[in-house]
């Protein structure tokens, strides 16, 4: 049976995802990055094949996130995509005729509005951590509380406590500060949902008409606080598709099977790349003023991708 093999390199978590050819989800793994996308994409790929039937062909594969380019090479992607066109293909796909994605990830959070499946408009912020999911984990680690309950406790307040969210620093005196004033945990970790949903809106959302259906997706949608949070101040029901947290690589490996049905041939290399030996390293060009940093992935003893120069020099 064909399959396709879409791969999602975050700076927090890689996702990889197997569909078929009736974009059915066979495998969906979510994997801590921590830092190591090279140990993380092979970790990734050994259990995978692990976990697949033998029997199961891989006939295209895509990648994307922030480490796209890495873990395409390593891999022989036949199409390497953004992040904003694999989550409006992935929505479009799980939840036909979505208007407007919200998705908020480890390190950023966007929006995206659709018509007809068409990206309309997308906003980024990739610049502030208040609402992402590093804060939320630093905020429940310092509460001492798991991170699984730390939505499903902010829906047990009775009373709202508001918070500074437009700044991560501002966010966590402000919750200090709550708390010698007496509120209650789950009061101050709904206050925090609220206030970071405010924050999301205002900037990421600002002047973007959002309509129904709305799909949340990204990690963070796992708490049922921020959730709730978006239903009241929306005034209309969020969907959270089953894939939630995967949405990436579910989309981009729809496109590598578009891609090779166009083209009739994969350039997958195959599961056995996760044995291989990778290392990357860089030099700064001297042939102008652009002092371009490039970046070079080796396997084994061979250079087999570059990237960061502005111009044809250094290109494989």
């Amino acid at each position: 049976m064909k399959a396709y093999l879409g791969i999602d390199v975050g700076s927090v978590s890689t996702n990889i995802v197997v569909l078929t050819d009736d974009t059915k989800v066979l495998l969906n793994l979510y994997l801590r990055t921590k830092g190591r996308p090279l140990e993380t994409i092979k970790k990734g790929l050994k259990e995978a094949v692990e976990k697949l039937d033998p029997d199961i062909e891989i006939a295209a594969v895509g990648t994307t996130g922030s480490g796209r380019y890495l873990a395409g090479v390593i891999i022989g992607a036949d199409v390497i995509k953004n992040e904003i066109t694999a989550h409006a293909v992935a929505a479009s796909l799980l939840v036909p005729g979505v208007k407007t994605i919200l998705e908020i990830g480890g390190q950023d959070s966007k929006i995206i509005t659709l018509s007809n499946g068409i990206v309309t408009d997308f906003a980024m912020n990739t610049v502030c951590a208040a609402g992402t999911g590093s804060f939320l984990d630093q905020q429940a680690s310092r509460l001492n509380i798991s991170i699984a309950d730390f939505g499903n406790l902010a829906l047990e307040s009775k009373t709202q406590v508001r918070i500074a969210g437009r700044c991560t620093v501002f966010a966590e005196s402000d919750m200090i500060h709550k708390q010698q004033m007496g509120h209650s945990l789950a009061d101050i970790i709904n206050g925090l949902c609220d206030a970071l949903v405010r924050n999301y809106l205002n900037n990421v959302g600002k002047g973007k008409e959002i309509l129904s259906p709305v799909l949340f997706q990204g990690g963070v949608a796992a708490n049922a606080g921020i959730k709730a949070a978006f239903e009241q101040h929306l005034g209309l029901a969020v969907i959270i598709p089953k894939y939630f947290n995967v949405m990436g690589a579910v989309g981009v490996a729809q496109l590598a099977k578009e891609e090779v049905a166009r083209t009739g041939k994969t350039t997958f290399k195959g599961f056995a790349v996760s044995d291989l030996a990778y290392r990357t390293s860089s030099f700064e060009c001297e042939h102008c003023p652009n002092a371009c940093e490039v970046v070079e992935i080796h396997e084994e003893d061979q250079v087999i991708g570059r990237w960061g120069n502005r111009c044809p020099r250094w290109d494989l």
